[in-house]
């Protein structure tokens, strides 16, 4: 069970990320919120369709890149590190992977099979951007981060930092 509690460590530091820097998150996700209102909605035609698709693209790098350097602060991140986790933790590895791909069903899957009303799918891919996409991407930094960070205890004694 402790290797469950390991990997539940992760959505709970990505909830308080998002708690603690909820402006820039939402902010740069409401790109994409606005975006897909407009486009399933409404449409856009051609170039302008490309354009917008391309301005969401670089708001969700830029939310990567604000969200990585946000959790890096403070921390001295070893890519080392990376492998040993991967050992010694590949359980909690396999309780992520589900716990994510039960977040997908749910709120891909299932929210998005609701209904085919184009109003729905806009409303839903609105009210997605700032809340199940952006936390899945701290998620995904977080996963990392605790790789990276957690520093490797020697083997045989029992601890884990």
């Amino acid at each position: 069970m402790s290797e469950l509690r390991l990997a539940l460590g992760v959505p709970r530091w990505a909830g308080r990320f998002y708690l603690r820097h909820w402006p820039v998150v939402v902010g740069l996700s409401l790109v994409g919120s606005a975006q897909r209102l407009v486009a399933v909605n409404w449409g856009l035609p051609g170039f302008a369709g490309f354009a917008s698709e391309v301005v969401v693209m670089a708001a969700r790098i830029a939310l990567v890149v604000v969200v990585w350097r946000l959790a890096a602060r403070g921390e001295e991140w070893r890519w080392e590190n990376v492998r040993t986790f991967v050992s010694r933790h590949w359980q909690s590895l396999l309780w992520q992977g589900t716990l994510l791909s039960a977040a997908f069903l749910v709120f891909d899957v299932g929210l998005e099979s609701v209904s085919s009303s184009p109003t729905y799918l806009a409303v839903l891919l609105f009210l997605k951007n700032p809340t199940v996409i952006a936390f899945t991407v701290v998620w995904w930094v977080g996963l990392i981060r605790q790789a990276a960070v957690s520093r490797p205890v020697p083997a045989g004694s029992g601890r884990r930092r």
